[in-house]
This record gives structure tokens, C-alpha cells and sequence, in this order.
């Protein structure tokens, strides 16, 4: 079972604001994941933006976790960049704010995070790695571009089954100034809305 706050924010996400045209950019993300579902197959998810620091890790984090809400099983999510950084302490404090229960397992320069969504589950572990890490998969999987930049640094990504770019803004525009809490939950729940649509339009 999830954590009930973050059951209560899923339901409370409207799939009915993405526009028809944005509905078609996630459709490859779609049908990659039923492409696997249809075959038992693992689906592996690699979400990649440039310092793997925000969007990435939101990403990973929410498509985990509708996943499990949709019952989609076998599915793995992952998250790198086209170089290494940290996870921004702003994008785990949002995520913290939906319902994750967070813990930093190590610090330093680049820390790991424990982020759990379900009592019973593994948590994702999060920190800022390259997408080719050997934490990440090395073949066998989609990569997920994030962020416009990744998607023009990585036009060939190495035994990716599948390079599907589903770009978002970054919230790093508003680092430092009154708007920044808002605009983290505001992008993080975006994120949400659409991995929301990809999980419940998948037939089990």
C-alpha cells in the first residue's frame, strides 16, 4: 500500500488537463510499457536530464510510484545524467512535502537518499550519478530525456531499446527566489499528472 497522503494527491490529479498534443509525446512511453507488459517482460525505465538533480529524479521517483498505484508489476525506474552533480535538496524536500518519507543515508558532496512511498516497498535510492552508472541498466531498457539539453548531448544513447524524450522546464529558474517552493511542487506535480496518464492507460 502507498503512503496515504501520496494516494490522496494521485487521486486528486486531473489526466484530463494534458493537452492532445502532449498526450502524443508520451504515447511512445506508453506503448514501450505495454510492449513489455504484453511479453512478462521487465520494464526498465532510465530518466535522464543533464545534472540529474531535479527533473530526472522526479521523474524516476513518480513513475515507481505510479507503477505500484496501477499494479503494473516488474517495473524499475532509474535516473542519470550527462554528468554527475547532486540530487537539489529542494526537489527531495518537495517530493517530502507529497507524502515520501525521506532519509539521507550518506553525505558529502553528493548524497543518498532513501525515498519510500510504501511501508512494504524498497525505497528508490537517490543521488546525482551519470546515466551509463553502472548503478543503471545496461541494456534492456528505455531512457527517458527530461530535459531538452540531454536530449541534444545524447542523440544515440548505448543499448537503450527505446530514446523517448518527454521534456519538461526546469525549475532551477526560480532557485533563490520567493517562487521556488511553489514552483518545485508545481513542476513535481506535473511530472506526477503525466506519469499518472502513462501507468492508467496501460491494459494489464
Amino acid at each position: 500500500m502507498l503512503f496515504k497522503t501520496i494516494e490522496n494527491q494521485i487521486e486528486k490529479l486531473d489526466t484530463n488537463s494534458i493537452s492532445s498534443e502532449r498526450q502524443n509525446v508520451l504515447q511512445p512511453l506508453v506503448h514501450f510499457i505495454q510492449s513489455k507488459v504484453e511479453t512478462n517482460a521487465v520494464v526498465r525505465l532510465n530518466f535522464i536530464c543533464t545534472h540529474n538533480s531535479r527533473r530526472s529524479h522526479l521523474s524516476q521517483v513518480w513513475a515507481q510510484t505510479m507503477a505500484h498505484y496501477f499494479d503494473v508489476k516488474n517495473v524499475f525506474c532509474y535516473s542519470g545524467g550527462t554528468e554527475t552533480t547532486a540530487l537539489f535538496p529542494v526537489a527531495a524536500k518537495t517530493l517530502e512535502s507529497t507524502g515520501f518519507e525521506i532519509e539521507t543515508i550518506a553525505n558529502g558532496v553528493n548524497p543518498i537518499y532513501a525515498i519510500k512511498y510504501s511501508e512494504n516497498e524498497h525505497p528508490i535510492l537517490g543521488f546525482s550519478k551519470k546515466f551509463d552508472s553502472n548503478f543503471n541498466p545496461n541494456s534492456d531498457f528505455a531512457a527517458i530525456l527530461t530535459c531538452s539539453s540531454a536530449d541534444k548531448e545524447c542523440p544515440y544513447i548505448a543499448n537503450a531499446e527505446a530514446r523517448i524524450p518527454v521534456t519538461y522546464d526546469d525549475p532551477k529558474a526560480f532557485d533563490g527566489t520567493p517562487q521556488q517552493v511553489e514552483k518545485y511542487m508545481e513542476r513535481s506535480l506535473h511530472i506526477a499528472t503525466e506519469l499518472k496518464f502513462v501507468f492508467s492507460t496501460i491494459k494489464l
